[in-house]
């Protein structure tokens, strides 16, 4: 071969090589874009939100062991009335906060809205810390559950928006997890306060840290880069995206985006728009989800435990505590299985267990003659039916909701969501004892088994499985076209 010969194809070989090593960079490259984005990127910024989710679980039970000593020392001891409205003054607080999360999470943003929750928790905290009057105990408490009402909602959807969809399932148990987390750290911190005068106060300061700590850590967290488009705010968005998936994946995401959000003004969105239209379905699936979570009797189960317990010769900060286990052990194995069983299969799963302990307890109660052996089964149900919620029924809906509900309504929808929630949970716990009263216990909880079973029926009919979907995807197949 001549050297005018051996030019030409050492040209060929160069090119071809050329042409290879280009090839294999761009199928690199589209394999990276099509894979899943890092689940490393959005972890710091859930971990901040679930804070909220931690103040709700402790303060929902943080006047459960030490309200006998704070009716001592603010002057009500023995007046009944006095002491139910120290407990159930937080849940009104929380229906008021609940009201206007959906605005406020739309207006200011999640970050903001995160912010804005913890200052009447922190000032609540305060208040009824260092009160000497049952009336600055009430405000304090109001306060807080204004607060409590606005944090969770907003947790909900700022956790569903940041996280990949690989991870969201995972990710959105982690909510459930903070508030278990919450519930105990709320129970050991009141141990002493049998045995040291004034510990009720310390249960109340402690809980103004981690209240200081979301506001301030929000301030260094991504914003939603879904509100932010919505706001039109496209630049901003694409940043966020960046920070919470990585750069290769920032134009798909905004892709997706854009095939669902039309620039609708989430602001000119009306809570009546909820309730009839294109996006009632979603709505109903929503609002009767979270009904139906509380007509399984799961918070008079949580309100009432301890007397079932002490029944059984188990004192009380022992039997919250094994409440407060058995919650935590099931909201874990969630984490781990959302993402692999899917939200449905866990929450059909967890209505039937949930029925079929609600059935167990029925049993115990009309089975007199076993004796003893009647209070453990009792027990036992108690224990396997908190177990079994916490493995659905408790984390799925604050989870799925937020992913079948569209961009645009999302905020508001939940909001209306977690105020039926709130509604259904009052009453439960207002008319629970008098039912159990009036009807007995095999009849109050043959009842409660039953919702169960309808939930399960409801679920299986209505509800859709969103496992490793993208919120655009999930809205384009729940949605009927304009």
């Amino acid at each position: 071969m001549t050297r005018v010969q051996v030019a030409p194809f050492l040209m060929f070989l160069a090119v071809r090589r050329h042409n290879s090593s280009e090839s294999v960079r761009l199928s690199n490259s589209t394999g990276q874009e099509n894979g899943s984005p890092s689940w490393k990127n959005s972890l710091p910024h859930v971990c901040v939100a679930t804070i909220s989710s931690f103040l709700f679980g402790y303060h929902l039970s943080v006047v459960n062991e030490p309200l006998e000593s704070i009716s001592m020392d603010l002057g009500f001891a023995g007046n009944v009335l006095a002491e139910g409205l120290v407990v159930s003054m937080c849940l009104g607080g929380a229906l008021v906060g609940c009201l206007f999360s959906g605005s406020i999470a739309d207006g200011i943003g999640r970050c903001r809205a995160f912010q804005l929750a913890a200052l009447p928790m922190i000032a609540g905290a305060c208040i009824s810390a260092s009160t000497t009057s049952l009336e600055g105990m009430l405000l304090g408490r109001f306060l807080v559950g204004t607060g409590m009402g606005i944090g969770p909602p907003v947790a909900s959807l700022y956790v569903t928006e940041v996280s990949p969809p690989s991870v969201r399932g995972t990710y959105g148990s982690f909510i459930q997890i903070a508030t278990c987390l919450g519930l105990i750290a709320s129970l050991f911190i009141g141990i002493p306060v049998k045995e040291v005068v004034g510990w009720w106060r310390v249960c109340f300061w402690v809980s103004a840290a981690p209240a200081a700590l979301l506001a301030l850590c929000m301030e260094f967290c991504a914003e939603s880069p879904h509100w932010l488009y919505k706001r039109g705010r496209i630049g901003e968005a694409e940043v966020e995206f960046e920070r919470l998936l990585g750069g290769p994946y920032v134009k798909s995401a905004l892709a997706e985006l854009s095939r669902s959000d039309k620039g609708d003004d989430a602001e000119g969105v009306k809570y009546s728009e909820l309730l009839y239209g294109r996006h009632f379905r979603v709505v109903f699936i929503g609002t009767t989800l979270f009904a139906l979570q509380q007509l399984s009797g799961i918070n008079a189960v949580f309100y009432f435990s301890s007397t079932v317990f002490k029944s059984a010769g188990v004192p009380s900060d022992i039997a919250n505590i094994c409440v407060g286990l058995a919650n935590l052990s099931g909201s874990i194995v969630a984490m781990l299985l959302m993402d692999k069983l899917g939200r449905k299969v866990l929450l059909l799963g967890s209505f039937i267990g949930m029925a079929a302990a609600m059935g167990l307890q029925a049993g115990a109660a009309s089975f007199h003659h076993l004796g003893s052996g009647r209070l453990y089964l009792s027990v036992g149900g108690m224990l396997l039916f908190v177990l079994a919620f916490s493995l659905g029924a408790g984390p799925v809906p604050g989870l799925l909701l937020p992913e079948i509900f569209p961009n645009r309504i999302r905020a508001k929808a939940m909001a209306l969501c977690m105020s039926v929630h709130w509604v259904v949970n009052f009453f439960v716990g207002l008319l629970f004892l008098q039912m159990l009263e009036q009807l007995g216990p095999q009849v109050l909880y043959s009842m409660f088994a039953s919702f169960c079973l309808i939930a399960a029926i409801f679920v299986q009919r209505n509800v859709v499985e969103t496992k490793g979907k993208s919120l655009q995807e999930i809205e384009i197949a729940l949605l009927p076209p304009q």
